[in-house]
């Protein structure tokens, strides 16, 4: 997850180009923090989908295929 204070420096940057722009260097900055944040949530995403299992009605597994095949390969998922 993703700090408290980059967050709040992402919304700050947010609100200083919507009133009135930002240096070259703060453009710079905003850009690798949501990058950051982007691939923060990505995987946190690939995570929880990870751990999902999808049972029918009758208690089958009927997860699919690609999810089980990618759990397999998924460095951060452990079973």
């Amino acid at each position: 997850m993703l700090s408290k204070d980059k967050i709040d420096r992402i919304n700050e940057l947010s609100k200083r180009a919507k009133a009135g722009g930002l240096t070259k260097s703060e453009e710079k900055e905003q850009h690798k923090l949501r990058q950051e944040y982007l691939n923060t949530f990505r995987n946190s995403f690939k995570n929880q989908l990870h751990n999902v299992k999808v049972v029918d009605e009758k208690g089958d597994d009927v997860t699919p295929n690609a999810l089980r095949e990618s759990k397999k390969t998924y460095r951060g998922f452990q079973q």
